[in-house]
């Protein structure tokens, strides 16, 4: 498997899939900011309309860590629902379970979140979840179980959309997440673009 600091590399900018490590001096992209290969800072070759449309859903592909099925068939549910599918298709990954444990900052990385949530860490509506890739929808309510476990790192702030009560350790989605308001590192319309051609 493509160890996670060449995928960052490979993409030229920090996918945050190792946690701490992404935050300190000693993260490889900073350290060696070109892509990985025996050949070394080498320049980039300029990449075709196609070239970048792949990139980017590559990118998509990693920072979710989703298989290409699984992201197609995102694009294909996207597309068929009303709406912008590009605002659709980021709805359908910002609304899973990994990514919203991840977006509180409860985790460093969304591997973290995974497998937090496959170790029965998690409770969604009242009942027990380990499926990492389970959408919720508005209004859902996300319970911690183990509450001494788990420690909020906080570097994240808590999206608008989402409500943390750190009492009583809830998560409540308040409403469904706009593609304006993440600061998302892909570009969502390419990737769109290449599954639609």
């Amino acid at each position: 498997m493509q160890n996670a600091c060449r995928k960052c590399r490979r993409e030229g900018v920090k996918l945050f899939l190792k946690g701490e490590k992404c935050f300190s001096p000693k993260c490889p992209i900073t350290k060696r900011p070109y892509a990985p290969g025996q050949h070394g800072p080498t320049a980039f070759s300029k990449l075709s309309e196609y070239g970048k449309q792949l990139r980017e859903k590559q990118k998509v592909r990693k920072i979710y860590n989703l298989t290409e099925t699984q992201l197609k068939n995102y694009y294909l549910k996207a597309n068929k629902k009303t709406g912008d599918t590009s605002e659709n298709l980021v709805k359908f990954l910002e609304l899973r379970l990994d990514s919203i444990i991840y977006r509180l900052g409860l985790t460093s990385s969304r591997s973290a979140a995974r497998q937090m949530i496959s170790h029965n860490f998690f409770q969604l509506n009242d009942r027990n979840v380990n499926i990492p890739s389970i959408v919720v929808s508005k209004s859902d309510e996300i319970q911690i179980k183990d509450k001494k476990k788990i420690m909020a790192e906080r570097r994240q702030k808590i999206p608008s959309w989402l409500v943390f009560d750190p009492k009583s350790k809830k998560i409540t989605v308040k409403t469904l997440p706009t593609k304006d308001e993440l600061e998302l590192p892909y570009d969502v319309n390419l990737v769109i673009e290449y599954y639609s051609r």
